[in-house]
């Protein structure tokens, strides 16, 4: 999976398709990510210590990688990531790193 957490994302698919978010979690095993403010859920939760009032509470859903995609921080449109190996000058070891595809910018 080449989408982290912190990774700036747009939905390209889906009922939240156009939002931007950040994402907050990752879940690799399932191919599904939590993004801020994308996929709300209401959830009806009876008063705890946590909540004392109770109520119904708006949360983020997971949602499919194959359904975001990074956004380029250079042109902020969405992009695809290729990996790219490159050389790390104080230790001389090679490192792979995530590139944005239409702009070549590390990310």
């Amino acid at each position: 999976m080449r989408i982290k957490k912190d990774d700036n994302v747009v939905v390209v698919a889906g009922n939240s398709k156009g939002k931007t978010g950040k994402v907050l979690k990752v879940f690799p095993k399932v191919e599904r990510i939590i993004v801020e403010g994308v996929n709300i859920r209401k959830r009806h939760t009876k008063p705890n210590q946590a909540n004392p009032q109770g109520g119904i509470i708006e949360k983020e859903a997971p949602i499919h990688v194959s359904n975001v995609m990074v956004v380029d921080p250079k042109s902020s449109e969405p992009t695809r990531i290729g990996k790219k190996i490159i050389i790390d000058e104080k230790s001389g070891k090679k490192r792979s790193v995530r590139v944005s595809k239409s702009s070549g910018e590390m990310l």
